[in-house]
């Protein structure tokens, strides 16, 4: 299951890198997509990153023993890493002790979207638990059942689309295995008592295995078609007759 889980998280970081240009700041969320994507792209040829995010973590140290997170091109702080929290091994700590390079504010600061935005190519990579057909986002239950709390994502999510040259991204697995063992399409046609984390109107580029869409500007049909294609296979027909039922798939746009 893990390895499964690895080879998942490593694919949806194939898909975003080519997404993310060299002097870029970057804010990733926790958990193991974030890893995943520090290995990809310490491994890459991207230069002059930043770090501007809530959460420092393991992946921000793979990208400076690169040579790869220089704070170089930030526009706000150049030269300084930014964060309000850091979480991870023993080497992340003794490298965040003392450092000069590492600059840790409260997160009213540092979570602020009008200072998230004062990056200039400020990148947010962000996980969620279920996406529905309208675009809303669920980051925090599975249906009534809380997982998690807000955190700063939907700060996040607006700090990088108001920066210039911004891009903010929300991943997911396409699948998920619940406790009865059946798998599950976290693509769903629309929710039923999960919390919204970020509305279907601050949605932006949204990421599986299967590719990265972007719903900014888009209808509501446009966005069904966009979600469906990068939804699990196996569930591609059912979201589509979902759809049509809901009223917002047009056969016309069916490829």
């Amino acid at each position: 299951m893990q390895n499964k889980k690895a080879e998942m998280d490593r694919r949806i970081a194939e898909k975003i890198i080519p997404y993310i240009p060299s002097g870029a700041t970057l804010q990733l969320g926790i958990g193991s997509l974030p890893d995943a994507l520090g290995k990809l792209m310490a491994e890459s040829e991207l230069k002059d990153l930043g770090m501007h995010t809530e959460l420092c973590s393991d992946a921000y140290l793979k990208l400076f023993e690169a040579g790869i997170l220089t704070n170089k091109k930030k526009t706000l702080h150049r030269g300084k890493g930014l964060t309000g929290m850091v979480i991870g091994s023993r080497q992340l700590y003794d490298w965040v002790d003392h450092n000069p390079g590492v600059m840790i504010a409260p997160l009213e600061y540092v979570n602020a979207t009008e200072t998230i935005a004062k990056n200039d190519n400020m990148i947010s990579i962000n996980n969620c638990i279920a996406v529905d057909l309208y675009g809303q986002i669920c980051a925090e239950s599975a249906g009534l059942r809380q997982i998690s709390g807000t955190g700063g994502q939907l700060d996040y999510v607006t700090g990088a689309a108001m920066s210039r040259g911004g891009k903010a991204f929300i991943c997911m697995t396409s699948t998920y295995t619940d406790h009865h063992g059946v798998v599950r399409s976290r693509i769903v046609p629309h929710f039923s008592g999960d919390i919204v984390t970020d509305p279907r109107s601050q949605s932006y580029l949204v990421c599986t295995e299967y590719g990265v869409v972007n719903l900014v500007g888009r209808s509501t049909w446009e966005r069904a078609e966009l979600l469906i294609s990068i939804a699990h296979p196996d569930f591609r027909e059912e979201l589509i007759r979902s759809a049509e039922a809901m009223k917002i798939w047009r056969r016309s746009s069916r490829i």
